[in-house]
């Protein structure tokens, strides 16, 4: 069974002129691939926040969740060094928003829909025999996710042998950690591109698999 967590960072906003979007919407996946691994990566996040974020001596401030852009680099590279021997790949792909057609700046959950199957087409799916358990944060309604499961799926089908299920969550990310280490690392590379700072990045580098610009 192989586990894959997806998250994103950046907006999906496109007005340019009158307020200021991101320039990129990065889109990032870890695969991970077995239990034991997904477990580590789990108490990682959980010692982060107990150790570093929720330290005895500032009981009146609880931080329920790890996020990238409230975490300074120090305690994303003590996140980091609890699993870097852990055996995971980071894929992820980057919309240049300011390239995108007109019709698709009319229609964000079509453009986070599309992001997504096109990320997960570089993702190697065939490392599982048995089952894939695919978890995104919940940002969508329910008609939302109805529409963003039977785009997946209909697009994984020449993907995945047949004969291993598919099961797609959509989760809070406070309540998944796993969700947490994908937004450390999404922020990561959008920021290569949105701010030419690869800082944290480099610490993590030689677990990305796949790093794509889409340029429309």
């Amino acid at each position: 069974m192989i586990y894959l967590y997806l998250d994103e960072s950046g907006d999906l906003g496109f007005d340019f002129v009158n307020k200021k979007p991101s320039k990129y919407f990065t889109v990032c996946i870890i695969l991970i691939k077995n239990q034991s691994d997904k477990k580590i990566i789990d108490r990682a996040v959980k010692r982060t926040l107990r150790n570093k974020l929720n330290p005895t001596s500032k009981s009146k401030r609880y931080v329920e969740e790890l996020k990238a852009i409230s975490t300074n680099l120090q305690i994303k590279k003590y996140f980091y060094n609890q699993i870097k021997d852990v055996d995971f790949e980071i894929y992820s792909m980057s919309l240049n928003k300011i390239r995108v057609f007109q019709e698709l700046v009319d229609n964000k959950p079509r453009v986070y829909n599309w992001i997504a199957r096109l990320l997960l087409e570089r993702v190697n799916l065939d490392q599982s025999k048995v089952r894939i358990s695919f978890t995104i944060d919940k940002s969508k309604s329910v008609q939302g996710i109805k529409e963003f499961n039977s785009y997946i799926r209909s697009h994984l089908e020449s993907e995945i042998n047949p004969k291993v299920p598919l099961d797609i969550y959509h989760k809070d990310s406070k309540e998944i950690k796993c969700l947490q280490a994908v937004d450390l690392f999404a922020w990561g590379i959008r920021r290569k591109y949105e701010n030419r700072d690869s800082s944290w990045l480099n610490n993590y580098k030689n677990k990305v698999k796949f790093d794509g610009v889409y340029l429309p």
